[in-house]
């Protein structure tokens, strides 16, 4: 029978499930890590926090349900969006990922107002240029921070980085992408 792995790597624990083909739940895990708020409206993350949470969850599910790994057919993966997780050209992290709940980007969201008209960006985006996104947080750390901004090489979501920790593979879904307000929902 096949067996198969979800992985939601939220804010505050990543959870590994293993299920076997038939949906039938055989094993859960949760770790819990925190998260970083130095400034007020700041909310930033570790994202090597995920990864050792991912690890340890994954480690925790196959020993409990003594299913070999090999026998996995399937890893899907879930968990918070909009985050800003910025890597190196050899895939270091090079600073906190900027999180979902952070706030400290109105000035970026309304320059991007001003340069699109909120109407056109709208149409292109399918939302407005909101605090919780990932293209403001990209202009802020452009203009806060740009010597971090100079060496970066690949811009993921928080989940996206475990993927590309699991696989060595840069991704992102639609879904995710649609979150970031750099994405072109009719054009795809």
């Amino acid at each position: 029978m096949p067996y198969f792995i979800g992985i939601d790597s939220s804010t505050t624990a990543t959870k590994a499930l293993l299920i076997d083909g038939t949906g039938h739940v055989l094993s859960v895990a949760s770790s819990e890590y925190r998260y970083e708020t130095p400034k007020p409206l700041w909310s930033q993350q570790a994202p090597d926090l995920w990864w050792q949470a991912t690890v340890q969850s994954l480690r925790q599910v196959i020993k409990e349900s003594g299913i070999a790994a090999d026998e996995i057919k399937g890893i899907g993966l879930t968990g918070q969006m909009h985050g800003l997780v910025l890597l190196g050209n050899q895939g270091q992290v090079l600073r906190p990922a900027i999180l979902w709940n952070d706030q400290r980007t109105q000035a970026q969201c309304d320059e991007i107002r001003r340069r699109l008209g909120k109407e056109r960006l709208v149409q292109i985006t399918g939302n407005d240029a909101l605090t919780g996104f990932t293209a403001p947080k990209i202009l802020w750390v452009q203009e806060m921070e740009p010597e971090i901004y100079a060496q970066v090489a690949q811009i993921l979501l928080p989940k996206d980085y475990v993927g590309f920790k699991l696989t060595g593979e840069y991704a992102m879904d639609r879904a995710g992408g649609a979150g970031t307000g750099l994405f072109d929902v009719r054009q795809r």
